[in-house]
């Protein structure tokens, strides 16, 4: 398992890159603009690790911004922790026979979520190319929120 990134919603993305970047110091890695999902996400990475992020994948943080006005409250402004697996299938199995809920099951043989005992989500993410879709998790449905 590898550490990914930590994901945060924020309000207003001038502001937030402002906060993280010209005073906590930062420094943005990479972005992904999605018109139609109306959506910006912002990788930011420490700056002693910003080499290593564009080479082997540091930890970062991911910061979401929808462009729809949208009011959080605390619990809406950190979003998910997400770590890389090697095997989502065999990932999801063992936690579920560990009596782990899976909210969202790997359907599509890439991602997954589960939560912590304290309610944090946590994404799985399959680690290179996602194996095809099988059962039971390709017709599993969704269980509580992540």
């Amino acid at each position: 398992m590898r550490y990914l990134h930590t994901m945060i919603r924020v309000a207003d993305l001038d502001s937030a890159l402002d906060f993280y970047c010209a005073k906590l110091g930062l420094r943005e890695t990479h972005r992904v603009t999605n018109e139609k999902g109306r959506f910006t996400l912002v990788f930011l990475a420490a700056a002693g690790d910003c080499d290593r992020a564009r080479r082997d994948g540091a930890p970062l943080v991911e910061m979401t911004y929808n462009w729809d006005t949208e009011s959080y409250d605390s619990g809406r402004t950190f979003g998910h922790l997400a770590f890389e697996v090697d095997d989502i299938y065999a990932t999801c199995e063992s936690l579920r026979n560990a009596g782990v809920t899976i909210n969202r099951p790997p359907r599509d043989g890439r991602m997954a979520f589960i939560r912590s005992p304290d309610g944090i989500s946590i994404e799985l993410l399959q680690a290179g190319k996602a194996p095809e879709p099988r059962e039971p998790w390709a017709s599993m449905p969704n269980t509580g929120t992540w």
